[in-house]
């Protein structure tokens, strides 16, 4: 098997290979120190050095005081005991005009072993998001794979929602929020946790807990299985930031023992076994796909699963983004998707 496997591989024709992406300087930069950071960091037996990774993960604390577009963010204990924290950003208080804010509950990527609401990059989006989409956003700190296996970080991201519910939002937040329009949102990784997240919490709702989902918003899901698709033998090699070394090892890292990627934890969308469960309440859903990520082809059949089920799914496309696009707001496709996201939310906010 592994020697076919390999052959697939390497079978992929080189003529239909893109070329690499052109990029600014600046992107390049970023994606050459996280890159690298990630290559040191993930080490042959299966364990991170984490201080290796640090090398590229700069990091900037909470900002009390309001920046430059007026947001401010404060960080928000939940459960000390496993270090389960989120980084809050609210706008100023004319932001809210006439009524309550939407909240958008937020999981970063880095492939469920790396990165934080405090890495720059992710806090750097999250400003933006709080500024231009006219929401609270909570940007979730949960454990990471190989110290944290499946399922420590659905556990504690569906953990902050029963706490938003249980307890609220911190008193100093000068805007009042809206929990009844409280969207899930996520890069990668954190798209995955979305989807998962949102599966348990309409599964088994909790009682009087005044968290609704009224949308989720998956940006480049990282979702897998044993098969190489098309996109990720053809874009092997090519594409910056994901190639199918490092996603492999991070689904070792992430996963039980001894399971291989065609676990429902990776693998949603029923080729290598039974479709998701989905209740009615699964709120309605935008996935967001590049068309230089090597994952896309799970994110689309990821979108065919939802419509299947009878579900909402709103398909995104940017042709030319590589994966984690979005965190690079001199892209002309960042400004675009910061759009597309204010008009799915506008959409369903109010649906009740």
């Amino acid at each position: 098997m592994e020697a076919k496997t390999r052959s697939q591989e390497t079978a992929a024709d080189e003529s239909t290979r893109p070329a690499p992406p052109a990029l600014p300087w600046s992107a390049r930069l970023q994606i050459f120190a996280l890159s690298a950071a990630t290559d040191l960091a993930q080490r042959s037996n299966g364990t991170v050095n984490r201080f290796l990774f640090k090398l590229g993960d700069r990091q900037t604390p909470a900002r009390p005081s309001p920046d430059a577009l007026g947001i401010r963010s404060n960080d928000l204990t939940v459960d000390a005991t496993r270090n389960l924290w989120a980084r809050v950003y609210s706008p100023a208080a004319e932001a809210a005009g006439a009524g309550p804010l939407p909240v958008v509950v937020y999981f970063h990527g880095g492939g469920l072993t790396f990165l934080s609401p405090s890495s720059l990059p992710v806090d750097g989006m999250c400003r933006r998001f709080c500024h231009e989409l006219g929401a609270v956003v909570v940007s979730v700190n949960y454990r990471l794979a190989p110290e944290h296996r499946y399922p420590a970080a659905y556990d504690d991201c569906e953990e902050v929602l029963r706490y938003l519910g249980a307890t609220g939002l911190p008193a100093d937040i000068a805007v009042p929020v809206d929990l009844s329009r409280c969207f899930l949102a996520g890069d990668s990784a954190g798209g995955n946790i979305v989807h998962h997240v949102a599966q348990r919490w309409t599964s088994s709702p909790p009682s009087n807990n005044p968290v609704r989902l009224a949308g989720i918003i998956l940006l480049q899901a990282y979702f897998g299985g044993e098969e190489r698709t098309e996109a990720e033998l053809r874009l092997e090699g090519v594409a910056p930031l994901v190639n199918m070394r490092r996603s492999d090892w991070s689904w070792r890292a992430f996963l039980p023992e001894g399971a291989d990627r065609n676990h429902p934890a990776a693998h949603v969308t029923g080729e290598a076994g039974p479709e998701p469960e989905l209740q009615e309440a699964f709120p309605p859903a935008m996935v967001v796909v590049g068309g230089l990520d090597p994952l896309q082809d799970w994110q689309r059949r990821y979108a065919a699963m939802l419509l299947r089920k009878g579900k909402t799914a709103r398909l995104v496309e940017f042709p030319g983004a590589i994966h984690a696009f979005y965190a690079f707001p001199e892209l002309p496709d960042a400004v675009k998707l910061v759009e597309e996201i204010k008009a799915f939310m506008d959409s369903y906010a109010s649906a009740h």
